[in-house]
């Protein structure tokens, strides 16, 4: 391809991004016909999967500035906050940290901020010395993950960029500068870049499954890390996971896969590929690789060629599913989300 059409090819597209801003809207009011409001939370689906239903419609409200979607926020809030939305697990708090400071993002009420910030408080308990440091993935204290690590930076770098208190900002900047500099020694990050899904009794890399969603926040962490810190490496180290996940975890089309596809995925696997769409658009936003927002257009368009006739997204994202839950919906939300924020989408 002549260079002036590589470019025109590469560039982003407005017209494709409000296509894709009306894909989700369509999408999202499929997904609202899962939600309760009584409870705040989504039929079909977990605890730590609403944490992430509430950030897709936080991340769709701040390019369409929908007006219903910020009293959905405040109802799960409210149906939901009365512990502080702890539990047992720090991967699930720091899923619903990021969902809050995000709601936080796009209303400037404190109360979601402070919420982030009482979770933060909590998952920063479970930091250690075994193994070197890093917080355990459960508050028995029997495992080192990765997924729990990279929220704990996420959150961290998150909350360094909204608190207003200079002295608060120093801290969670300093908790997420020693998060990457014990995970990247941790040895959870092998030999072809990617992220394994934790250490084992010995303090080593446990070799099992390099699931896409332990790609994707760690790209959103590492971002978020080096524009805090105005480092560089944390951005390049962040680069190279992602080129890695997408030559790797993706069939011949570049559409992505968890290897647990297409029926044994259980209750958690389904919502992960959006999560990696998500965190690579955050990537993009800071370095915009072409072949990032090639691939997020390239997978969002199969999405939405393989819905079913009620609107509805399935696991696998490649062709027909019988997989279709809210879990899946919201995961495949990220993605069309993060694609019409590639295309150069932005909030009002």
């Amino acid at each position: 391809m002549p260079c002036a059409d590589r470019a025109q090819h590469n560039a982003a597209d407005p017209r494709r991004a409000a296509e894709l801003l009306s894909e989700s809207a369509a999408g999202l009011q499929t997904l609202q016909g899962w939600y309760v409001e009584e409870t705040g939370l989504w039929k079909t689906t977990g605890w730590w999967n609403a944490a992430n239903g509430l950030t897709v419609l936080v991340d769709y409200a701040k390019l369409s500035d929908t007006p219903d979607l910020r009293a959905t926020i405040a109802n799960t809030f409210d149906r939901n906050s009365q512990k502080n939305f702890l539990n047992e697990y720090n991967d699930d708090e720091g899923w619903w940290a990021l969902a809050w400071a995000g709601a936080y993002e796009l209303t400037h009420e404190a109360r979601y901020l402070a919420m982030a910030e009482t979770i933060f408080a909590d998952m920063a308990a479970g930091w250690d010395d075994t193994c070197g440091g890093g917080i355990w993935w459960k508050k028995p204290r029997q495992y080192k993950n990765a997924i729990a690590n990279e929220l704990f930076l996420s959150v961290a770098a998150k909350l360094a960029s909204l608190t207003p208190d200079s002295d608060k900002r120093a801290g969670y900047l300093d908790w997420a500068r020693r998060e990457w500099l014990w995970f990247a020694a941790s040895g959870m990050i092998n030999s072809n870049n990617l992220v394994n899904d934790g250490l084992d009794a010995t303090c080593h890399n446990n070799r099992r499954n390099t699931w896409t969603y332990n790609q994707g926040v760690i790209l959103g962490g590492l971002t978020m890390l080096s524009a805090q810190s105005g480092d560089p490496k944390p951005l390049e180290a962040a680069q190279t996971i992602a080129l890695s996940a997408m030559a790797r975890l993706t069939d011949l089309d570049g559409v992505l896969h968890d290897t647990c596809e297409p029926a044994r995925c259980g209750n958690d696997a389904p919502q992960f590929k959006g999560i990696f769409a998500r965190n690579l658009a955050v990537l993009n936003a800071a370095v915009a690789v072409p072949g990032f927002r090639a691939f997020l257009r390239r997978n969002a368009e199969s999405i939405w060629k393989n819905r079913d006739s009620d609107g509805r997204f399935g696991l696998v994202w490649s062709g027909p599913s019988e997989v279709k839950t809210a879990a899946t919906q919201i995961s495949a939300l990220d993605a069309l989300v993060a694609a019409a924020v590639a295309e150069g989408a932005s909030g009002k």
